[in-house]
């Protein structure tokens, strides 16, 4: 597809798009992509504690799929 295509399909998409949409694209694309929120002095502590805990094997974690098991073996014992 060529660039006049795309841009067409863009501003088709644009038009027919809500208003959220067309925020979320226009963020997209700008880069202006940020969360808006601040972290404190002591949150930054924390998380670099469980981070170099992580990396330095100190602490017991768990893959996506042996957390999806366990809450579904506490759900199912409910």
């Amino acid at each position: 597809m060529g660039q006049a295509a795309l841009r067409n399909k863009l501003h088709e998409f644009i038009d027919s798009s809500d208003d959220a949409k067309v925020e979320a694209l226009y963020l997209l694309l700008s880069g202006n992509v940020s969360s808006g929120y601040d972290y404190s002095e002591g949150e930054l502590t924390m998380l670099h504690e469980r981070a170099e805990k992580y990396l330095t094997g100190s602490v017991k974690t768990y893959s996506v799929e042996e957390s999806f098991s366990i809450c579904r073996s506490i759900s199912s014992e409910r």
